[in-house]
């Protein structure tokens, strides 16, 4: 009795996990559908900032600074909760495989507390932050990232500025971002002149790269916490299925312990019974006599 009630427990307790598990891969298909529409925006904001500088670089080219060495800072986008396989091992295996290939060796910053496991004890890491968990966190996210790049800059001078990141839950890109432009494909100036503007060039063109910068950090933590749902769904999925199936499994050892119970009960009753009949046979005081 004992084993099949420690049974029962078990399965209940399974089914509560399964619930829960349930419950945040339905959270995390709704939060990518969330994801999908700001980053639909989000892209189309940052092709017009694209095309907003492409025009004003076709009509002043002598606007882009020249190449100068500057220290490289890269950041790379984990989780800061689990539940999404081996996202974060990904990253920091292609992170050391960076690493034996570049020198000299840029300073990280790592975004979400489940990298710090595979990459707490990097001598590179820089700055750690606690990464998004929804997008109503990015925006935070954006501001805590700008403030520890501007200490940065502060200290180093000028930066070149790399992001690592998810783009599909197996498929990881390299993305630069400082300086801005630099990938912009140049175009020929049109034939209706100079852009109206009403800012110097220099200064429109830095504002354009302030914006472009927040523009495209924001569609890439978008980008990564989707890629991470979409791996924690994945993740979540397998595992319902696993509890399912073991909670399977104890469902037909109860039965057959209950089979099992049943059955020494039956053969318990036909003992006694057998033992009341022998106890009330012809020499028993209350058995009846039979009619002469």
């Amino acid at each position: 009795m004992s084993n099949r009630h420690d049974l029962e427990l078990h399965r209940e307790s399974l089914a509560d996990i399964r619930n829960i598990m349930n419950s945040m891969k339905t959270l995390a298909y709704m939060e990518n559908r969330k994801l999908a529409r700001l980053l639909a925006s989000q892209q189309a904001l940052s092709r017009n900032i694209e095309e907003a500088a492409a025009d004003l670089l076709a009509h002043f080219p002598d606007l882009l600074p020249a190449d100068h060495r500057a220290k490289s800072v890269l950041v790379v986008v984990g989780t800061e909760r689990g539940f999404c396989g081996n996202f974060n091992q990904k990253l920091a295996r292609h992170i050391d495989s960076m690493m034996e290939a570049d020198a000299p060796a840029p300073l990280l910053v790592i975004i979400g507390h489940k990298l710090l496991t595979p990459m707490g004890n990097h001598p590179g890491v820089e700055v750690s932050l606690a990464g998004a968990t929804v997008s109503e966190d990015i925006p935070e996210l954006l501001n805590r990232l700008v403030e520890h790049l501007t200490a940065l800059q502060a200290k180093h001078g000028a930066l070149n500025l790399s992001c690592l990141y998810h783009t599909e839950p197996d498929k990881i890109d390299l993305r630069q971002l400082l300086p801005s432009f630099r990938e912009l494909a140049p175009s020929a100036p049109d034939n209706t002149g100079e852009p109206l503007i009403h800012m110097e060039p220099e200064a429109l063109l830095k504002e354009l790269s302030e914006q472009y910068l927040l523009s495209e950090l924001h569609e890439i933590f978008s980008t990564s916490l989707n890629a991470e749902n979409l791996n924690r769904v994945t993740h979540l999925d397998g595992a319902v299925r696993k509890l399912d199936e073991k909670a399977s499994e104890l469902t037909r050892r109860a039965n057959a312990l209950r089979q099992e119970e049943i059955i020494e009960e039956i053969e318990v009753i036909l003992l006694n019974a057998s033992a009341v009949k022998g106890d009330t046979g012809d020499d028993h005081p209350f058995a009846k006599k039979a009619p002469s």
